[in-house]
């Protein structure tokens, strides 16, 4: 027993309740990892960004302690830059994978903000829930997703986002370029116009740097913004 280390067996017990994806949402290494930071105190009883409600409250029942229930979140793809509707400077033929992509002229849309379509995000999901549509574009299976956040952290352009599965409605572009370029460039992106601003009733939106950001406090999700929108960036994000 002289190399003997103890470990608390709480720490186990914490594991098993955690999903096993290792998928870093957390901000630790893996599962074991975060279950130690649990029982020491270091990380929160809702720290696993993958496992919901459910995993919370029987991690919270092992370590003794009360946890609040929490909201739901889910992945968004926030581009509608498709093949058909946003332009490209060239033909990519290098390595499919979209961190690749962007190091060559800075990809091959036209657009420095738009998704590159090569599914990165899709086959780094540790849950299966991305797929790659007819248009380009990933596809997220809310069913599936678990808002653990790896596809939003490896996307060179940060096109995936965590939003709260009560979330409404959102601009879903990332395009900071002017109405100008954007109009030139991609039939979908938002132009910075400001209709959708002015006709929400609830003030729940502002333009920053040329994007509508709908502030999900606010939107009460009358539709008003999406109605006025004249490419359809503004969207619903009910299913």
């Amino acid at each position: 027993r002289v190399f003997y280390v103890y470990v608390d067996p709480k720490i186990g017990e914490v594991a098993d309740c955690l999903p096993g994806a290792n998928c870093g949402g957390c901000g630790y290494a893996g599962c074991s990892d975060c279950a130690a930071a649990m029982v020491a105190g270091e990380a929160a009883p809702n720290a696993c960004k993958a496992g919901g409600d459910s995993v919370i409250q029987a991690v919270a029942a092992v370590l003794g302690v009360s946890a609040g229930a929490a909201e739901r979140e889910i992945a968004k793809i926030f581009c509608r830059g498709s093949q058909s509707a946003a332009e490209r400077k060239f033909l990519y033929k290098g390595i499919q994978d979209c961190r690749a992509a962007t190091l060559v002229a800075g990809g091959d849309k036209t657009c420095t903000y738009g998704c590159l379509g090569l599914g990165t995000c899709v086959s780094n999901c540790p849950f299966d829930a991305l797929s790659m549509g007819d248009d380009g574009l990933p596809v997220v299976n809310e069913k599936l997703c678990t808002g653990c956040g790896t596809c939003a952290s490896i996307c060179p352009r940060h096109i995936p986002k965590i939003v709260k599965e009560s979330q409404q409605t959102a601009s879903l572009c990332c395009s900071h370029d002017g109405g100008k370029i954007v109009k030139a460039i991609c039939d979908a992106g938002c132009l910075g116009c400001g209709l959708c601003k002015k006709a929400c009733p609830e003030k729940a939106i502002e333009i920053v740097k040329f994007l509508s950001v709908v502030d999900p406090e606010k939107c009460v999700g009358c539709g008003d913004c999406y109605e006025k929108c004249p490419t359809g960036a503004s969207q619903s994000l009910i299913s």
